[in-house]
């Protein structure tokens, strides 16, 4: 056995020299983690905690058991403790590293990944691991070489392939990751359906007339899961609208987000309230961190599919911005805010001094600094943070806000037509959600363009395409950046992109980019949602 498999044994050897009682319980609560049953895990695991609390394989589940509850902290103090009795398990380092991430800490947490990368063995689900976290911190090169280490190993392994397709996607090479995508279609198995949904949410990649039947089959499977018909679906109407099957697309369509909207607890009425106590929370304009504080970034947001990736495109081509996508870590200040307070965002917002949103703004720009280390800017193109304007103007007061804006039905169209990821934009599956989402995004949102001028730039979508360099001058001006040529040829930039326009904004800006209007009155439910109607 070589160094590197002592380093990081697989199941059978971490539970090797137990009591077969103490392996039952291990296996156990494994099992009930994968199954995101927690309790059941806690209740398994009692007898290994009990007769082997040292163990390392006790610890590594304690501490994944830990860290599922969201207790990080305590996750935290179980993984330091089992690397001091086995400094090197791979496995540990990563776990270690997830935590570190989630608590902010992004440079221990890289400093623990590549500490793993150097351990780590010719083992596939390891490497898989390894990698997902990678591409959690935006690193997508060394996830991709982790990836394609364990297709190396287990070339059907479709997670370590979802995942080497991921990252080329995000490093632009468009055409490799339709060859993966197109590999792990022609391996069949569970995970297919969002191999199909991945290749054709590329955007700018048609399907063949094969492929496009096969596609119409499986979608039409009814022995499979709500999730997979529900991918398979949206998938579909994407194709059917390329091919102007305008009716067969919106039926998929409308299939895909019924089966979505299902398991999705969204209310309008409650979403409405959220959004008129944020308005009442920052009526009064609040005290403010230093005035320079922030002055380094630029937030870029709006509704979802509004143009904000390429408003960050053209951003990122200037010499001096780095463009770092959609970062979670404004999110996660507040969150850890409201944690320390007792309430939530943004009821406590009234009673916090200039001290506070000084310190709540220093702990962004610290969590966020390595997006800072080639260039002396960068930009944060989350679009939900339309909803922390008013805190973000607080906290840092020196940052630029671009609010894109595009014509609502089609933005609304566009979200309609979107499978999101697990927990964004759980409102984009029904028209009336989406309508009264827009109209809470556009009282709000004109709000603050009334109120920070001078912060707040209202970027209109079909102004831009109408006349790029015009429009690209003022956005570069507003920002306080001198006009480089590369912004105006910004689809020539190569940088990593992860979101679902990763494939367009390499392509030069289309001035016919409008796709409700060719579905006429089919929409009007939708256009009579937005009204309020």
């Amino acid at each position: 056995m070589n160094s590197a498999s002592r380093l990081a044994p697989g199941p059978a050897e971490r539970l090797r020299g137990l009591a077969p009682p103490v392996v039952a319980s291990l296996q156990e609560a494994a099992q009930r983690l994968r199954r995101g049953d927690p309790d059941g895990a806690e209740r398994a695991l009692a007898a290994a905690l009990a007769s082997a609390p040292s163990h390392l394989e006790t610890l590594r589940l304690h501490g994944l058991l830990e860290q599922r509850r969201g207790r990080r902290a305590q996750a935290e103090a179980i993984y330091r403790r089992a690397l001091e009795g086995q400094p090197d398990d791979v496995s540990i380092l990563v776990q270690l590293a997830e935590v570190r991430l989630d608590l902010g800490d992004a440079d221990e947490a890289q400093a623990l990944l590549r500490r793993a990368e150097r351990l780590a063995p010719a083992e596939a689900d390891t490497l898989f691991r390894l990698g997902r976290q990678f591409d959690r911190h935006g690193l997508h090169a060394p996830a991709l070489a982790c990836g394609r280490r364990a297709l190396a190993h287990a070339p059907t392994h479709a997670l370590a392939r979802l995942l080497v397709a991921r990252s080329l996607q995000a490093q632009g090479h468009i055409d490799e990751t339709a060859a993966e995508y197109r590999t792990l279609v022609g391996q069949g198995g569970p995970r297919a359906y969002q191999a199909w949904f991945s290749l054709v949410d590329l955007k700018t990649v048609r399907l063949d007339a094969d492929e496009t039947a096969a596609l119409e089959r499986l979608a039409g499977d009814a022995t499979l899961g709500d999730e997979a018909r529900s991918a398979l679906a949206f998938a579909l109407g994407k194709v059917c609208e390329d091919a102007a099957r305008y009716d067969d697309a919106l039926s998929a369509f409308a299939r895909a987000n019924a089966l979505a909207r299902r398991r999705l607890d969204w209310s309008a009425d409650a979403f409405g309230r959220e959004i008129e106590a944020i308005r009442l929370a920052f009526d009064a304009p609040p005290p403010q961190a230093p005035a320079a504080l922030g002055e380094d970034v630029v937030f870029v947001l709006g509704m979802p599919r509004s143009g904000t990736t390429l408003v960050e495109q053209i951003l990122a081509a200037h010499s001096l911005v780095e463009g770092a996508s959609e970062l979670p870590d404004l999110p996660i200040v507040l969150a850890q805010e409201s944690r320390r307070r007792g309430r939530p965002f943004p009821h406590w917002a009234a009673q916090a001094t200039a001290a506070d949103w000084e310190r709540l703004g220093r702990d962004y720009l610290a969590r966020t600094a390595r997006w800072r280390a080639r260039r002396p800017r960068s930009t944060d193109k989350l679009p939900d943070n339309w909803t922390f304007v008013g805190a973000i103007r607080a906290m840092l007061p020196g940052a630029k806000i671009v609010d894109c804006r595009r014509d609502p039905l089609e933005t609304c169209w566009s979200c309609y037509k979107q499978l999101f990821a697990p927990g964004r934009a759980t409102y984009a599956y029904d028209f009336a959600d989406l309508g009264a989402c827009w109209r809470a995004y556009d009282r709000l949102s004109r709000l603050w363009e009334l109120r920070h001028p001078q912060h707040v730039r209202v970027q209109p979508h079909e102004a831009l395409l109408a006349a790029p360099e015009a429009e690209i001058r003022a956005l570069l001006e507003f920002c306080g950046l001198p006009f480089e040529r590369g912004c105006v040829d910004f689809h020539t930039v190569r940088r990593d992109v992860r979101s679902a326009s990763a494939a367009q904004v390499q392509q030069p800006l289309y001035r016919d980019t409008a796709r409700a209007a060719r579905y006429g009155e089919r929409l009007a439910p939708l256009r009579a949602a937005l009204a309020g109607d």
